[in-house]
């Protein structure tokens, strides 16, 4: 199973490829976090969150429609449209690509919780590290508790867990899963001499590896050191961290 966090830039494009829109695991906590939110006007979302007047106000407009707007595209994988989803490229996958996509990679996210690729999601922004009373939790860590992280068990079925996932979103299960159980990745640039995670850099190599892991039907480590792409090179396995670097 293959976790990678959400994005905050969306797209409404409309995509033809033939993937049976599904209803999240968790539409009613997402129902209920959205209409907490709706009550909210655009100067404490702007607070709330950090963001412009214009993303504060466009969130306030979905949280209040939520569930009635009109999309051009529905389903979670095609609307995201982040530095890791532009390289993961689920627009480029055929048809057992897909398949095998929607069954092994699953999105975390702060409203939905977890997200099949197929699943049907209103539009949003609200981080899983934002702080607010959420019914009565502290943040979303405390309103999500062991939720998602039970999800995944039960979807994975036993399977290793591969953590594409930012900390911000990793740390919504992190504690509830077994270590054991997950393989993490470190993406090295080498810059000014240095060896050091460029934010950027390691975004879109997230998305080349879930895409490399989804094409290649990765189940366990065998073979993960023959990613390549971007210019990364294995350079070790540690800590069931497997670490890569590109100058």
């Amino acid at each position: 199973m293959i976790v990678i966090s959400p994005a905050k830039r969306l797209s409404d494009k409309a995509c033809d490829i033939v993937l049976n829109a599904t209803t999240p695991a968790f539409n009613k906590e997402a129902n209920l976090l959205a209409s907490q939110l709706a009550k909210l006007d655009a100067s404490d979302l702007t607070s709330l969150m950090g963001v412009s007047d214009s993303i504060a106000e466009l969130n306030v407009q979905r949280f209040k429609s939520w569930g009635s707007s009109e999309k051009n595209e529905k389903r979670a994988i095609f609307q995201f449209e982040g530095d890791v989803f532009k390289h993961l490229d689920a627009r480029s996958f055929n048809n057992s690509d897909i398949a095998y996509m929607n069954e092994r990679l699953r999105i975390l996210s702060g409203i939905y919780g977890l997200l099949r690729p197929s699943d049907e999601m209103n539009p949003y922004r609200l981080e899983m590290g934002t702080k607010y009373n959420f019914d009565g939790s502290e943040n979303l860590y405390d309103f999500w508790g062991d939720k998602i992280a039970n999800q995944i068990k039960l979807e994975a079925n036993g399977n290793i867990l591969f953590n594409l996932a930012s900390e911000e979103y990793f740390s919504s299960i992190k504690k509830y899963t077994d270590p054991l159980k997950v393989i993490d990745f470190k993406f090295l640039s080498v810059s000014g001499g240095k060896e050091r995670v460029i934010g950027v850099t390691a975004k879109r190599a997230r998305g080349e590896m879930a895409k490399f892991l989804v094409e290649n039907r990765i189940e366990d480590s065998d073979g993960i050191e023959n990613f390549s792409s971007m210019g990364f090179k294995f350079k070790e396995f540690e800590n069931n961290t497997f670490i890569f670097i590109t100058s």
